[in-house]
């Protein structure tokens, strides 16, 4: 008959660690993407007026679309000058800068709330015994 004996030997420990960010860091991480997509679009859109892209290509027509509703709160700011084909917005510099304090404003919101700034490490401990020892054969 075999006997039932539980040693050290027979069990294992599996320790698994975890850090963990604050939920202000990944908060500030994703205003941060959005709005520096935004930035992006918006930048782009002004690089080709400048440089008097072609308005009916059909990249430069899906950014002037996708940029087309940032820029409604701005159009009427200042006029758009032309010279030679090139087209300078400087309602498009004004939105890029508007954009960057908003998104500035809502991290620093974010983090006035909740001003914790340190990772939080959990850490869980397993034992396991082999199934020889727990069921005998």
């Amino acid at each position: 008959m075999p006997t039932m004996s539980t040693s050290s030997a027979d069990r294992r420990r599996h320790a698994h660690t975890e850090i963990r960010s604050p939920i202000e860091v990944t908060l500030s991480h994703i205003v941060f993407y959005v709005f520096g997509v935004i930035e992006v679009l918006i930048a782009i859109r002004f690089v080709f007026g400048m440089f008097g892209a072609n308005t009916a290509a059909p990249f430069v027509r899906l950014i002037n679309s996708m940029t087309e509703v940032f820029m409604v709160p701005f159009t009427a700011i200042f006029r758009t000058q032309q010279v030679d084909g090139a087209t300078f917005e400087w309602s498009v510099l004004v939105a890029l800068v508007i954009y960057a304090l908003i998104a500035w404003g809502l991290v620093a919101l974010i983090h006035a709330v909740s001003p914790r700034s340190h990772a939080s490490t959990i850490e869980t401990t397993e034992t396991v015994e082999r199934d020889e020892d727990r069921f005998p054969g």
